[in-house]
């Protein structure tokens, strides 16, 4: 049963994918935050996978992990940034979720020995799932983004859910389309016929939008506006505006020019509870959007970059927006270039070349073999030309690995994700991992959610975060060999961050004294970064990377 008088919000997809529908979820769910209500926000993936921990980054971008240890989709991640606070598992669903649900009450007789069907049975757990969110959050509103576009067979049932919620709580549930609205260059006229399409498509499902959010290079005008309410049967006060930003941290503050906020609550026949105050929301947006910052230049090299003439970003979301949120914090702007790791491997290629002019050097997460030696050449470079450098989970694990051979002189320390009997395993797998990986157990049995670790006073970690005890989120199943740490130590590397009873290495570096920046962390700490309030990690990096700029000039 849902909430009484909870009200719901569902966000579609019209036209065609990848057009903001992740932003425009936490760009209203920041809207109405900031009038005073409780929200919260769900992800509905139509995708079969249980969660999004076994899909390739360069098919499906990054995987987002919640401080549960949940792995999602990315979009979980813009919710936390936008609303400045961590989600939990309620707030996600996938259709493999929600088929293994149904399947596993199938399998211990709770349908009483019924035939068990896409409807009832499917779509009843999907809104289940939907009030079992908003009964945990004890939220006032809920925001409910169904991926997809709309005529998707895929994501089908779970507007189906949505129109039943509607019919039994009409006052209660409105519905947003987002859609594309191109203007083909040939023509030079912004045109309303592909989503009028997409609503006509929406109607035949026997919803009626209640909004149309328009996404367009240019700002739609009255006569388009005018053009989608005859057609689509919606208000032209309810068609919103959505044109091509600088920054998405910029659409909350177009949505509020719009009246979008005021305009939902009025649907909702709800009242403004407070004044909206998005001063300092502002101040950030206008900071990351300030080309006139002075600039610092960071060379994020990776491997998730083989995706035919495009470079995949959406792979290092995370660590993108907080470097964003450290300059911005910093008054600075942050210049990020792709390096693909592979381009340091081919005969005769020279860092120094690939690299120069770069003031920060980070090497994000990842796995398996390809493009390992090239982030290696890259890593010995930062440490030998004292660039600062920030190493984030297997970042940090090359990085041990590069100092045990080239300063300690372990010629063949390696990772045995790798070399699976090497002479030097520098990183080993977890104990508690070995099982799992031979019983082929791969989806959600990594270290994963957040655990606590020490800090070591005197170091660079202990004074960026300025405490003694960090929580922060894993993703792995690699460690530091700890048979190895002592040598290490005496060739001059520092652990500064372990886990509460010493035996993992959560966090490298290299004294201040040798070197400006060099640490690893074997968290993802992105993860935890938010607009409003950078990471310190990152933050001390783009510090060291900028110090760095001055030296040189």
């Amino acid at each position: 049963m849902a909430k009484e008088g909870h009200k719901y919000l569902f966000v579609l997809g019209g036209v065609m994918s990848g057009v903001g529908k992740g932003v425009v979820t936490s760009s209203i769910g920041l809207l109405l935050q900031q009038r005073g209500y409780t929200v919260n926000l769900v992800k509905i993936d139509p995708y079969l996978n249980v969660d999004a921990g076994t899909m390739n980054p360069t098919e499906h971008g990054e995987t987002f992990v919640l401080r549960s240890g949940l792995e999602t989709d990315q979009d979980m991640g813009n919710y936390e940034r936008f609303l400045g606070r961590d989600l939990t598992n309620e707030d996600y669903m996938t259709s493999g979720m929600v088929y293994q649900s149904v399947i596993n009450r199938e399998r211990a007789l709770e349908y009483g020995g019924k035939c068990i069907e896409a409807i009832p049975h499917v779509r009843d757990e999907i809104l289940r799932r939907i009030e079992a969110a908003a009964s945990y959050n004890d939220s006032k509103i809920s925001v409910i983004e169904i991926g997809g576009t709309i005529g998707d067979f895929q994501n089908a049932l779970f507007i189906e859910a949505a129109r039943v919620l509607k019919m039994n709580h009409p006052e209660d549930v409105l519905f947003a389309i987002v859609s594309y609205l191109p203007t083909p260059g040939t023509l030079g006229e912004m045109k309303t016929k592909p989503t009028q399409t997409a609503v006509r498509d929406l109607n035949s499902y026997g919803v009626q939008p209640d909004f149309i959010v328009a996404r367009s290079k240019e700002t739609i005008d009255e006569k388009r506006k005018e053009k989608l309410a005859i057609w689509c049967n919606v208000q032209k006060e309810s068609i919103i505006a959505a044109p091509d930003i600088s920054s998405i941290y910029e659409a909350p503050l177009n949505f509020e020019k719009d009246g979008f906020g005021d305009a939902i609550l009025s649907a909702f026949r709800l009242p403004e509870k407070r004044a909206v105050s998005l001063a300092a929301w502002k101040k950030f947006a206008a900071a990351v959007a300030d080309i006139k910052a002075p600039e610092v230049k960071i060379a994020i090299v990776g491997k998730y970059f083989d995706t035919g003439d495009f470079v995949l970003s959406d792979a290092y979301l995370s660590v993108i927006e907080a470097i964003k949120f450290s300059a911005a914090k910093l008054g600075r702007r942050a210049s990020i270039t792709w390096v693909n790791s592979k381009h340091f491997e081919k005969k005769g290629a020279r860092p120094a070349a690939l690299l120069a002019g770069f003031q920060g050097i980070l090497v994000p997460g990842g796995f398996g073999e390809s493009g390992i030696e090239g982030k290696i050449k890259a890593i010995q470079f930062a440490r030998e030309n004292k660039i600062p450098y920030f190493g984030l989970c297997y970042g940090m694990q090359l990085m041990v690995i590069e100092y045990a051979r080239n300063v300690l002189g372990l010629k063949d320390a390696t990772t045995t994700e790798i070399k699976k009997h090497a002479a030097h395993p520098v990183v080993d797998v977890m104990l508690e991992q070995k099982e799992k990986l031979s019983q082929n157990k791969y989806g959600g049995t990594m270290r994963l959610g957040a655990y606590p670790a020490y800090l070591k006073k005197g170091t660079l970690a202990r004074a960026a975060y300025k405490k003694e005890l960090v929580e922060e989120r894993h993703r792995h199943r690699y460690e530091i060999n700890g048979a190895y740490v002592k040598q290490l130590e005496d060739a001059g590397l520092v652990f500064s961050g372990t886990s509460p009873d010493g035996v993992l290495m959560e966090i490298a570096e290299l004294p201040r004294a040798k070197h400006p920046f060099m640490l690893g962390t074997q968290f993802h700490p992105e993860l935890k970064a938010r607009p409003l309030d950078p990471h310190p990690l990152f933050t001390e990096f783009l510090r060291a990377a900028s110090t760095h700029k001055r030296r040189r000039s």
